[in-house]
């Protein structure tokens, strides 16, 4: 279970605005200066954006894009701003920031991180949808859609970039895939995505036509339905539901509004597809554009049928993530500390121990001192260990010469009763313990020790109850550890 999260929406509406999206919170107060409809900005605002070399470099390459083919190269940012027009202009500064921020979250998990890469390419996929379906509007209205639709997901987005811990454990407690997933997740962190959208609409001033499309889209006017119709258009491109009947009438729904078929509506999906994907890499996010695929087919339907409601993550799949995870870590990192706390961690979260050590060979080879220590909670402790391994014969001293795993459910049983110190039974708690060997190459330097302690419910002898360590457990858990242990070797070997 997910410890309670003590955090209300304003508290993460100020975290994500004021604390890890700093940037895009500035960027809003700066474009906020600037009206709309007065000429006499477009001048201020160039000076604005020039200070900015990042977003200069962005909005020219914007206003030089295949949209603007019929305008000559625009060298410098005042005419990119007359190019584009005033709204234009501060949509691609905003589109530049958000993307930059969010991209910017690489020290997240790995699955929180593509959860993240998905939903900000279905945002902007929303957006350029959303102007697509507003063809003989103005162009006021226009840029005022795209960027309803471009954050009208802003919420669940900012949470995935500024969640830290809790989202960490979150991908790791439930199926991502399930359709209840987003339900489970607001369910656990206390409040809803849609409130956070709300929120930080508010806090950075934006738009009434998102505030509106956050409330009741479907029951006022086209442009707040389109809004609505594009996020939802974008989100089942790209996982496609169990029922092909929903998208086909979402299908008519947009394109009663725009008054063109569906065959039509169709090309001009796939158009603004292509247009998506050169704009992305205007903005410099190239690793966005294959996540925004083509529409989907009939046999895209119905693969992936899964419960209605959130279902726990099967231990088997949580296994293969974390076997998916070191392979992944081997192209980014050669830190050993990393591998073993990633692994220490998905340990404690796949087979659900109290705590799970890595104990590493001193110096001398007397001892084994604890390098990390997680509890239950796969959060980090201080707790110090130190057990000797060579004043006398004892489990971990063997485990460490003969490089074979040891699986300890009951220390008093003959098996181990002359191998277990003063200090390895005040260790194991009247629990059970496994212990594996940490090998690089051929060389030992220490082990993984993973434990359950004993409740406190009494049994019918009136002792303590056990938790035992499952034979299946044990040969899952070593054969983790063996990743690991190849990962290690041949990073080391590079």
């Amino acid at each position: 279970m997910l410890k309670p999260i003590p955090k209300t929406a304003e508290q993460w509406i100020e975290i994500i605005a004021n604390t890890e999206l700093p940037a895009i919170t500035s960027t809003v107060k700066m474009l906020d200066k600037f009206s709309n409809d007065d000429k006499s900005s477009l001048p201020k605002l160039s000076k604005a954006i020039l200070h900015d070399q990042a977003l200069s470099s962005c909005l020219l390459k914007v206003a030089n894009n295949a949209q603007h083919m019929g305008v000559n190269k625009v060298t410098t940012v005042s005419r990119a701003t007359v190019v584009l027009g005033i709204q234009t202009v501060k949509n691609v500064c905003l589109t530049a920031k958000l993307v930059d921020s969010l991209l910017a979250s690489k020290s997240v998990d790995f699955r929180v991180y593509e959860k993240l890469m998905q939903l900000m390419a279905n945002s902007f996929f929303a957006a350029m949808l959303a102007k697509m379906m507003v063809p003989n509007y103005s162009d006021e209205t226009q840029e005022e859609v795209y960027l309803a639709a471009l954050l009208y997901g802003i919420g669940e987005t900012a949470f995935w970039s500024s969640g830290g811990k809790i989202a960490d454990q979150l991908v790791c407690a439930a199926d991502i895939d399930s359709p209840g997933f987003k339900e489970y997740c607001e369910q656990e962190i206390g409040t809803s995505f849609n409130s956070l959208s709300r929120g930080l609409a508010h806090t950075w001033n934006l738009s009434d036509l998102l505030l509106k499309a956050l409330d009741q889209p479907e029951s006022r006017t086209d442009e707040v339905k389109i809004v609505f119709f594009a996020d939802r258009l974008s989100t089942s491109i790209a996982q496609p539901g169990e029922n092909e009947e929903d998208f086909q009438k979402l299908l008519e729904n947009i394109a009663s509004i725009m008054k063109i078929t569906v065959p039509q509506l169709k090309v001009r999906i796939t158009h603004t597809r292509k247009q998506a994907a050169e704009l992305l890499s205007s903005y410099g996010a190239d690793v966005l554009i294959d996540l925004i695929k083509v529409l989907p087919k009939a046999s895209d339907f119905n693969q992936n049928i899964r419960f209605a409601s959130i279902t726990q993550m099967s231990k088997e799949k949580m296994l293969l993530t974390a076997f998916m995870k070191l392979t992944k870590l081997m192209k980014s990192s050669r830190d050993i500390n990393e591998y073993l706390q990633t692994t220490l961690v998905d340990v404690i979260n796949v087979f659900e121990f109290k705590r799970c050590s890595f104990l590493m060979i001193s110096d001398d080879k007397t001892q084994v001192k604890s390098r990390f220590v997680f509890n239950s909670q796969a959060e980090s402790e201080l707790t110090k260990i130190t057990i000797n391994v060579r004043q006398s014969d004892n489990a971990i001293g063997r485990v460490l010469d003969s490089k074979v795993p040891a699986l300890i459910n009951d220390y008093s049983h003959r098996q181990w009763r002359d191998l277990i110190t003063k200090e390895l039974a005040e260790f194991i708690q009247d629990g059970s313990l496994a212990i594996i060997p940490i090998n690089i190459g051929d060389k030992t330097i220490g082990v993984v020790c993973a434990q359950h302690f004993s409740t406190q419910q009494k049994t019918d002898k009136n002792s303590l109850k056990k938790n035992v360590i499952s034979t299946d457990d044990f040969q899952q858990l070593c054969s983790l550890i063996d990743h690991l242990n190849l990962c290690l070797t041949m990073i080391m070997l590079r």
